[in-house]
């Protein structure tokens, strides 16, 4: 594992976003660190849902990094995250296909299998990964969910799978610090490019077309030139 990360664990905790928001305000983050839990009690995912998987069976964790780029581009970074996860479930095992959803919901056979959170705090963010692992199909919290076990992966310690990822992350993180542009491995992996999606807004507003790309700020671009910032999305083809 690369040198870059300082990885703490704790059995149980209310949410590991929530525990390294903590110690950012109290000045006791550092850039790297990792916060591993084998269960958590109101864990949440993006829009503020709530996200609870039953205990050891998920792979559940948040870090902290200070981005060396300026802090208007880190918009960019969740898509870079999920970018991560895919290559490292690739590397792990080149039998299954993974692909992600914008902005960065990790898919396999169509089916989420696990989800990012991100946000800013001090000089810095805090990013949140869930990826279901062991769950079994009366545990998904969703019917349009899976694991890695159902999908019959090749990799169940989520130990392994967790230095796999954040060897990916150091090694995206480093490129996209260093100035490249990393649009074109998310457009390769991404499912949304090509589909009719419909968009739910902030404010309840909905917006429907072709996605066609992504903006150098991570949005959605669809094929009227209209963009998409933050909002959930359904892919209706």
């Amino acid at each position: 594992m690369s040198r870059y990360w300082r990885v703490s664990v704790v059995e149980v905790t209310g949410s590991t976003q929530e525990d390294l928001l903590n110690l950012v305000q109290r000045a006791e983050a550092r850039t790297g660190d990792v916060l591993v839990t084998n269960y958590q009690s109101a864990g949440r995912g993006r829009l503020d849902r709530t996200f609870e998987a039953p205990q050891a069976s998920a792979l559940l964790f948040s870090f902290y990094i200070q981005p060396k780029r300026d802090q208007s581009e880190w918009s960019l970074l969740p898509l870079i995250v999920g970018l991560s996860a895919s290559f490292a479930l690739s590397t792990l095992d080149p039998q299954v296909t993974s692909s992600l959803k914008w902005p960065n919901d990790l898919l396999i056979s169509g089916l989420k299998a696990g989800g990012m959170i991100a946000q800013t705090a001090g000089n810095g963010i805090i990013i949140g990964v869930g990826i279901n692992v062991a769950m079994q199909e009366s545990e998904l919290p969703v019917a349009h969910a899976t694991s890695l076990s159902l999908q019959n992966f090749g990799e169940l310690n989520r130990n392994v799978i967790l230095a796999a990822f954040l060897n990916e992350f150091a090694n995206l993180l480093e490129r996209w610090e260093a100035g490249e542009d990393l649009r074109h491995l998310y457009l390769e992996r991404c499912s949304s490019i090509g589909a009719k999606i419909q968009a739910e807004l902030p404010g309840g507003v909905i917006k429907s077309g072709v996605a066609v790309g992504i903006s150098p700020n991570g949005e959605l671009i669809l094929e009227d030139g209209s963009r998409i910032t933050v909002g959930d999305i359904v892919h209706l083809r």
